[in-house]
């Protein structure tokens, strides 16, 4: 009983810090997360590097994974940008059992300490984050030496010696690294179990090998599991995902059994077993990544052919928001939220202009299928309104997010209410024209009206400049205010009757109602671009439309 609280404690421990890491790294440059991938990943060669740099960071292959899964789910990275990410993060994964391998878990309580260090007594925030991931890699490391020392009586048990001598097995020895794997979710903790086992003296190289290579198997689990209910393109990244490891294990299966592979590794350290197993997991995916790297392309074809995607719906009513994979290695999720936010809300805002563009010309020429597409548009603008909402609350609720993209959020929620009610003044212009103003305007009436839909639509083109929007807003009122004394005049002079000039004030009330509330929302877009300091909201929108 000892012996197995020993083990599991010692595995939390290696977990929690890997945990650790990867909630330092998303709070530190979660939502520069897509920005640093889109820009390194169209060469092959830079992105296997960047997924082996990321994944060396976070100590964790399967969490490079996810965070790849969920920026194909959001259309953030495609699915021939995302191979070479997965490749690089089975290298970069390697790098854990080659720290262990080197003993640094002697020093991991001083790792642990400096981390802490950071955490409580540094004042900057991005500091504190640094001292987190530096806190979980030492974490990480007293875990390993807890699991080491646990182990170390189990040599001294024959039944236990036993039942691991049948690792030497290459099937069961996939399977049971495999299953273990799949089981924690997580090959740098299998590998170290393995290097702890070997650390004691139970099992050597050719009793592991096989485990080992399951290992990179299972590791895909944790991926599978967070592409359930996501997008079929975030699917067929697992698919890549376990068709490298897969053509990885087959060939080296095929190697190890036919030819001295495992000695000559062996060799190369013959009297450190922790070691030669790291070296074999880092021989493994350096060159399964080497063999592949031409056929990466050919990788993404066959995984679109095993799981063909899927035409989006136009109808409906979400076009950009997807569901964050669910899990708790998840990297990135800032970005995600930032990138499909934004792209929701572009999406509410063109719909709620449109319905102001279609109310101006409902005065000048009513029809009732213009009036029903409004009422249409307005009822989608508010389920947007609600969803993205909802989608907001949740990413705020996420402790790992930064001051940075949490202020961005709050900004986004703010421009939701003003998006709604704009769309709201186009229904009440729209029910004006239902009561038939558009009959009783004179020529000069339908020129303000005219006027009116120009400035607004001057006001859409400029919503991402806050300083023209805002003297676009100005003008409307300066205008309005002209316009209601034209309007008093022709009362006056009985050419506009009182019912009419009633509908007309409420409509001027409309109007200004709707530059307002663009003024706010251009002012919640410009503290945007200040919140995150990289692409611009309004050049999604030129992409958007383009």
């Amino acid at each position: 009983m000892e012996i197995l609280l020993g083990l599991l404690g010692g595995l939390a421990l290696f977990l929690y810090g890997m945990q650790m890491m990867s909630s330092g790294l998303e709070a530190v440059a979660g939502d520069r997360m897509k920005s640093i991938l889109e820009k390194l990943t169209s060469n092959r060669f830079v992105g296997v590097l960047v997924g082996c740099l990321i994944t060396m960071v976070i100590q964790s292959s399967s969490a490079t994974t996810v965070m790849v899964v969920g920026f194909v789910n959001a259309q953030m990275m495609t699915l021939r940008q995302a191979v070479w990410v997965i490749m690089g993060a089975n290298i970069g994964t390697t790098v854990t059992g080659q720290l262990i391998a080197l003993d640094i878990g002697a020093i991991a309580p001083l790792i642990a300490f400096l981390g802490v260090v950071l955490v409580v007594f540094m004042k900057g925030q991005t500091k504190r984050q640094i001292g987190e991931i530096i806190a979980g890699l030492g974490i990480l490391f007293l875990g390993m030496n807890m699991m080491s020392s646990a182990m170390t009586p189990l040599r001294e048990m024959p039944a236990f010696v036993n039942a691991v001598s049948h690792f030497s097995n290459p099937l069961v020895g996939i399977l049971v690294g495999a299953g273990f794997t799949a089981l924690i979710q997580s090959s740098s903790a299998s590998v170290g179990v393995m290097q702890a086992l070997a650390l004691s003296g139970i099992v050597d190289l050719h009793t592991a090998v096989y485990v080992l290579f399951g290992q990179n198997i299972g590791t895909c689990i944790t991926a599978v599991l967070a592409s359930i209910g996501a997008s079929r393109e975030a699917k067929q990244t697992t698919v890549i995902h376990l068709s490298f490891n897969i053509i990885g294990t087959i060939i080296f299966t095929i190697i190890c059994m036919s030819t001295p592979l495992t000695d000559f590794v062996m060799s190369w350290t013959p009297k450190d077993a922790p070691q030669q197993i790291a070296n074999m997991h880092t021989l493994f995916n350096v060159c399964t990544t080497i063999l592949l790297i031409p056929f990466g392309y050919k990788l993404a074809d066959f995984a679109e052919k095993v799981l063909p995607s899927e035409d989006r719906k136009e109808d409906s009513v979400l076009q950009y928001l997807q569901p964050i994979p669910k899990s708790n290695k998840m990297v990135g999720s800032a970005a995600i939220n930032i990138y499909q936010v934004s792209d929701e809300i572009i999406h509410m805002m063109n719909l709620a202009y449109k319905n102001i563009d279609d109310a101006f010309k409902q005065l000048i020429q009513f029809t009732s299928d213009r009036s029903d597409e409004i009422v249409k548009r307005e009822d989608t603008v508010n389920i947007l309104n609600t969803e993205i909402s909802d989608y907001i609350s949740a990413a705020l609720a996420n402790p790992n997010v930064n001051a940075n993209s949490s202020q961005a959020l709050a900004s986004f929620y703010l421009s939701l209410v003003h998006l709604e009610r704009m769309s709201d003044y186009a229904k009440n212009i729209n029910y004006q024209a239902r009561k038939g103003i558009q009959n009783r305007l004179s020529r000069e009436d339908q020129a303000i009206i005219l006027e009116m839909a120009d400035l607004t639509s001057e006001g859409q083109e400029k919503i991402y400049d806050y300083k023209a929007m805002k003297a676009i807003s100005r003008k409307a009122h300066a205008r309005t205010h002209e316009w209601r004394q034209m309007q008093i005049n022709e009362i006056k002079e009985n050419q506009l009757d009182s019912e009419a000039g009633i509908m007309m004030s409420r409509i001027f009330n409309d109007f200004l109602r709707i530059n307002d509330h663009a003024e706010d929302v251009a002012e919640e877009f410009d503290q945007i671009e200040l919140d995150l300091n990289e692409d611009s909201i309004d050049q999604k929108a030129e992409l958007q439309q383009a």
